[in-house]
């Protein structure tokens, strides 16, 4: 057993660490360094990152390009308010983020985490109403399975039962809360749920393609499709959570771009500074920004965060968008999913497993019951892969720029756990 280095030592009396019970919970890995689709720990083993921490190294760690614009900046200006001050890496960014994205989501507005991100297009379509003269749409739609984030008010539009959060229940107002419209059926159910609720609703708020962290479950386009039907029907807005699959991760830059759905409001997180920094985006249509446009400054946005716009991530995010701009992750992606469907194949028949899956650069193998994280991360490591199951799943998000031998390396692990 390797000796934990000083630091970890040290500090580790005094770290709070997320989603583990802190009594019970193994020590963490400590890292020395990152490169690649690798993790470089402090006594000198390598492990292949399966999940690019938590989806965010979509180019892998320390890219070069990221890396010297993150250096150019740090030098220029590391920092500035965003509030009556401009500078050149956010003004950019917005401007080319409004160029990718489909239809009319012109309008940027900057945070630093992705559930602030989803907590300010909360806002922006509960206040869209109130500056229209509409009263008492301050509800939101959201749907079982889904996941937007830990703060008070996005754990209210999480799957209430399957969640992290159900021991917060009745503490914050609860939200409609339905099931995805995957055929004509259930979306004849939600049309009818919808028009007993709709005079109380703000929004429909729906990660596209797949719900992340409410278990990796998949929904094709015409679900979609279906969710802005409804909307348009029920005069609702329309959310996307993009922050785990926006930027490349199911095969499409944006998955809205790629289901031709075009929603109110999207927002972006995670891989947007390519793993560098943190910075998030609520993007909203000309319609939304048109409600808050007015001579009266009670109409305006009234939310600020500190680190909004933070000169050094938004040049992150621009060498990152330069790197998607040149199309090759789009081969790796295609890649990364042939060999995640071909190397986790074999789990299908193992015990306990009910469902091997397998969308861009995300494959799951989902079990029956959840599955025993801890142990399993542990031999994960000891074969050479960092991957962290969550609840009923075992997952990988690899960056693409992992390498065959090191997704083989990753699927291997998996299977070498699963199949013995």
């Amino acid at each position: 057993m390797s000796t934990s280095p000083a630091w970890l030592t040290a500090g580790a009396p005094h770290v709070w660490r997320p989603y583990c019970q802190m009594k019970t919970a193994a020590p963490p890995l400590p890292v020395a360094r990152t490169e690649g689709a690798r993790l470089i720990l402090s006594d000198g083993r390598e492990l292949v990152d399966g999940i690019a921490s938590w989806w965010t190294a979509c180019h892998g760690y320390n890219h070069p390009h990221i890396r010297a614009a993150v250096q150019a900046q740090l030098e220029a200006a590391p920092h500035l308010m965003f509030g009556g001050l401009a500078h050149e890496p956010a003004y950019r960014l917005a401007a080319r983020l409004a160029g990718l994205l489909p239809g009319d989501l012109d309008h940027v507005f900057f945070a630093e985490s992705g559930s602030v991100s989803v907590e300010i297009a909360m806002k922006m379509a509960v206040q869209y109403w109130i500056n229209r003269g509409v009263a008492g749409r301050t509800k939101f739609l959201a749907f079982r399975g889904g996941y937007h984030g830990d703060t008070l008010a996005t754990m209210t539009v999480c799957d209430p039962e399957e969640g992290m959060h159900s021991l917060f229940a009745g503490v914050m107002p609860s939200q409609v809360i339905g099931d995805l419209p995957r055929d004509e059926a259930s979306e004849a159910a939600l049309g009818r749920l919808l028009g007993e609720r709709d005079a109380a609703i703000a929004a429909i708020l729906v990660e596209p393609r797949v719900q992340g962290a409410g278990g990796m479950l998949f929904h094709d386009d015409e679900t979609l499709r279906r969710l802005r039907r409804l909307a348009d029907r029920h005069d609702l807005l329309l959310i996307f959570d993009e922050i785990f699959v926006g930027l490349g991760r199911t095969g499409d830059l944006f998955a809205c771009q790629g289901a031709g759905v075009v929603p109110d409001i999207v927002t972006l997180s995670k891989a947007l500074t390519g793993g560098t920094l943190p910075l998030s985006a609520a993007i909203a249509s000309r319609k939304v920004f048109d409600a808050f446009w007015s001579d009266d400054p009670g109409a305006a946005l009234m939310h600020g965060p500190t680190y909004m716009g933070n000169p050094l991530a938004c040049a992150a995010a621009n060498a990152s968008l330069d790197l998607f701009e040149t199309g090759a992750w789009k081969a790796d992606v295609a890649r990364i999913a042939a060999g995640l469907a071909e190397g986790l194949e074999p789990c299908r028949g193992a015990r306990g497993v009910v469902d091997v899956r397998a969308m861009g650069a995300i494959g799951v193998v989902e079990f029956e019951a959840p599955v025993p994280v801890q142990a399993w991360r542990q031999r994960f490591a000891e074969a050479g892969a960092w991957i962290r199951p969550m609840g009923k799943v075992v997952y990988l998000t690899p960056a693409f720029c992992t390498s065959d031998a090191e997704l083989e390396t990753l699927t291997r692990a998996i299977r070498s756990v699963v199949c013995s």
